[in-house]
């Protein structure tokens, strides 16, 4: 028997950056990320939590004691074995995921946003998984000229050019 479950993510006021995925060897992979990051966006603040399926404890490090306790406790939230949550505050996703992608002990990644995050969980007598993840709300409407014009507008001011 499969039940489904929808975890909501604490990310308050969706303040800061989360990445969700799935990685093997924990014992490693917890810290690895955690300094693959570090190296990847230098001054970034985050925190890296990893469920492991044996011992069947979330492992947790970080730079920021806040960003530490909230990737534990979503990380917690979740369950599920070997997945991870990253929070970081001072980068944007963009700024790690192909060094993410590239690492040996990441699997795959979910999502990677600071929207608002549900992960739906599939959960069996032998444990949980993560089927996937909404993040924040569905598309309504296409874009209109101006509200193009103002992305574009915005992308620049952060630093990302287009033309």
């Amino acid at each position: 028997m499969v039940e489904y479950e929808r975890i909501r993510l604490e990310n308050p006021d969706e303040q800061y950056q989360v990445i969700v995925g799935q990685g093997n060897f924990s014992i490693f992979a917890c810290d690895d990320i955690f300094r693959l990051l570090l190296t990847t966006v230098p001054g970034i603040k985050c925190a890296v939590a990893m469920n492991e399926a044996v011992p069947r404890l979330t492992r947790v490090t970080g730079n920021d004691e806040i960003l530490k306790e909230l990737a534990a406790k979503n990380a917690s939230l979740i369950g599920a074995g070997h997945v991870f949550v990253i929070m970081m505050e001072g980068a944007f996703p963009i700024n790690v995921l192909g060094a993410l992608k590239s690492h040996p002990a990441v699997v795959t990644l979910y999502v990677a946003t600071a929207n608002p995050v549900e992960i739906i969980l599939a959960k069996t007598d032998l444990g949980s998984a993560v089927i996937g993840a909404v993040d924040g709300a569905s598309a309504t409407r296409i874009e209109t000229e101006e509200e193009r014009r103002e992305r574009r507008e915005l992308c620049e001011k952060l630093g990302y050019r287009l033309d």
